[in-house]
């Protein structure tokens, strides 16, 4: 596998990833939940129940799996390690969370329907996740929502403060987060298929019928889903299908067909050719050397990067008063 010393997420961040955030970041209500998000220190405590309930991985745990952590670890330079943790569930799953506690979670369930190299590229994803620091977003967005719809009380009305607009914001945020963590699992894989077929099986997968599935039906199936836009009506009821407001269900990924037509657009890109060849950004990794950006849209995403850990220090300030 391919190996990209010094990479720095911005490298393959997607341009609607920055957008969302920057979205995000404006709407009005969003320095109150950071702030709150502080106060009442998800994070240690998610990290707590993992280390409490689930099996964390090593070398003399779960060995194979803490192969392929590390050797993604390695690959997309990531320092320092982040915790991989096993959780008994049914549910085929995996997400990161944390900050200064970062740690990857992968459901039981996730690891019997997949295969070896599938696995890798989940895990690639998710330290994707890690690298680009989606993961503070990513818990401030499930705490406010879940303030929102099931804490009003223990919250003392802050529901009330957030408008439904930075509600639909961090969701719009999340969804698009998910292309830049198929975008780090891409380069690990330095193939479509395996990611793919990972999509497949989130998407449906069965380990009975496996060998009646069919990753280039699934792609045709892809690329009928896209054409459904020429219809204006069906974009609309997309919109409703991933943010159902009136019920309070919204989605937090995009439908996986849609994420396998981003990747392929990608994978065909000059922007991935030139990873490849070793051009691209980089810094954020212990080691690693700072560039300055050549390009106006390699400026722009420097600026953001800045603005990130500005807002960082910002909480780390607050954290210590």
């Amino acid at each position: 596998m391919p190996t990209y010393t010094g990479i720095s997420s911005e490298a393959f961040r997607h341009p609607l990833d920055r957008e969302a955030e920057q979205t995000l970041r404006r709407v009005p209500g969003f320095d109150l939940v950071a702030r709150k998000f502080v106060e009442f220190l998800v994070e240690r405590p998610q990290y707590v129940y993992m280390m409490g309930n689930s099996i964390q991985v090593g070398p003399r745990q779960y060995s194979t799996l803490y192969g392929i952590f590390r050797e993604c670890i390695r690959d997309l330079d990531i320092y320092p390690e982040p915790a991989l943790f096993v959780s008994q569930a049914p549910v085929v799953n995996a997400y990161a969370l944390g900050q200064d506690l970062p740690y990857i979670v992968l459901n039981t369930g996730l690891i019997d329907l997949m295969s070896e190299d599938e696995i890798r590229s989940v895990v690639a994803h998710e330290l994707g996740h890690i690298k680009c620091g989606h993961t503070t977003l990513i818990q401030m967005a499930s705490w406010a929502i879940m303030a929102v719809f099931s804490l009003a009380d223990l919250t003392m009305g802050f529901s009330r403060i957030l408008s439904t607009g930075l509600i639909l914001a961090f969701y719009e945020w999340l969804r698009k987060a998910e292309l830049s963590a198929d975008r780090a699992a891409m380069l690990v894989m330095d193939d479509t298929r395996p990611v793919m077929q990972t999509m497949m099986k989130m998407a449906g997968g069965s380990t009975r019928y496996a060998h009646e599935c069919s990753l280039e039906e699934f792609t045709r199936q892809a690329q009928r889903y896209q054409e459904l836009d020429e219809d204006g009506l069906n974009q609309v009821y997309k919109f409703f299908l991933y943010n159902n407001v009136s019920q309070g269900v919204f989605l937090t990924h995009p439908f996986t067909v849609e994420r396998v037509s981003y990747l392929q657009a990608w994978a065909s890109s000059p922007e991935y050719r030139e990873i490849k060849r070793g051009n691209y950004p980089r810094g954020g990794a212990q080691g690693s050397v700072e560039v300055k950006p050549e390009s106006p849209a390699e400026q722009e995403a420097d600026r953001l990067r800045r603005q990130i850990e500005e807002l960082q220090q910002e909480i780390n300030r607050i954290k210590g008063e």
